[in-house]
């Protein structure tokens, strides 16, 4: 009698127990505010979805959304149960790490995350050294924004990132790696080629081509030279800022004499592609420069993997102009 009431209790307990399935679906409704997209990224019918949400709020009496037609908002009692539905689906994926891994941290697949402007220039470098240190680690790169790739780190869809500081996230910490200065690039014959080095006034009176909005780079130029932003605005016949998608294309726009850019110095180190028709400049003291750091979840077990990054990006050869930071120099966020 006693066995059958507590098998009985077990059933009930399986029946109303909430599932990581059921969190993984609340952080993915959160995150996308709109349960049909929610279901396609969980890969599952909008109605499972539903019905799964639905069942957790019925469980916890409190509802987790407030659904309208067209958008799906999080309440704030919701915001703070999706918050920790993050952290027990991150501490979960952990488990199976360790599990995985057998000790070894640097076998499997790794998750990198790396920002346009770094990707194109370390990436060739850093690939061949990691597999000659680590040959069971393939590497699963994604390129984009740095607003993309942190929410995809803090999500635990990628394991760590490449990027420009500053970068304070909660929970993320960061390790600077090496410091790169900008460089200005513009075509053969320009009047800018007769002065040694440029600086931000001398800028701000040319036909600038900077990245998109989104870019952190392009941010990072006009903190630099603001003067170049409200020439932009003001100009009376033709934009004194010009856009382009990516540094490759804006590169090739200045071979053709339409105006000059500002580059980080590992993009045009070594560089040969229309290097007859383009000439570097350095900018005078203080020049403006960048630096690039790891960052990865305080939760992320494979510690070998960060040290290792570190060690194979600072043994690249990205030019005479970088300089590598103290090794072991690890930021907490400041909040």
């Amino acid at each position: 009698m006693i066995g059958s009431v507590a098998s009985r209790r077990l059933l009930e307990y399986r029946d109303t127990a909430m599932t990581l399935n059921e969190l993984r679906y609340i952080v993915a409704v959160a995150r996308e505010r709109h349960f049909g997209r929610a279901a396609e990224a969980c890969h599952i019918s909008q109605p499972t979805l539903s019905v799964a949400v639905r069942k957790l709020e019925d469980e916890l009496s409190i509802a987790l959304f407030e659904r309208a037609p067209n958008e799906v908002t999080v309440t704030p009692v919701g915001r703070r149960i999706v918050e920790q539905a993050q952290r027990v689906i991150e501490e979960a994926a952990v488990i199976k790490q360790i599990a995985s891994q057998s000790q070894d941290d640097l076998a499997g697949i790794l998750r990198l995350g790396v920002i346009y402007t770094i990707g194109p220039y370390l990436l060739p470098h850093l690939i061949p050294r990691l597999h000659r240190r680590a040959p069971n680690m393939p590497l699963q790169i994604e390129e984009s924004y740095t607003a993309v790739l942190s929410e995809r780190l803090k999500d635990g869809d990628l394991d760590v990132l490449i990027l420009s500081l500053p970068f304070d996230e909660s929970g993320i910490l960061t390790q600077a790696v090496y410091e790169e200065p900008f460089v200005v690039l513009m075509p053969i014959g320009h009047p800018l080629e007769q002065a040694d080095v440029i600086d931000s006034p001398a800028l701000a009176q040319q036909d600038l081509l900077l990245l998109g909005p989104g870019h952190c780079f392009r941010d990072q130029v006009l903190r630099f030279c603001p003067e170049c932003n409200r020439l932009s605005v003001t100009s009376g016949n033709m934009q004194k800022t010009l856009e382009g998608s990516s540094l490759e294309t804006i590169r090739l726009m200045v071979a053709t004499g339409i105006g000059v850019t500002v580059l980080p110095y590992t993009s045009v180190s070594g560089y040969a592609h229309a290097s007859d028709l383009l000439s570097v400049r350095p900018f005078a003291d203080p020049a403006p420069t960048r630096v690039v750091a790891l960052a990865w979840r305080k939760s992320f077990p494979r510690h070998r993997v960060i040290a290792l990054l570190d060690e194979a990006i600072r043994a690249c050869p990205l030019g005479e102009a970088v300089r590598t930071i103290e090794e072991g120099v690890r930021q907490e966020p400041h909040l």
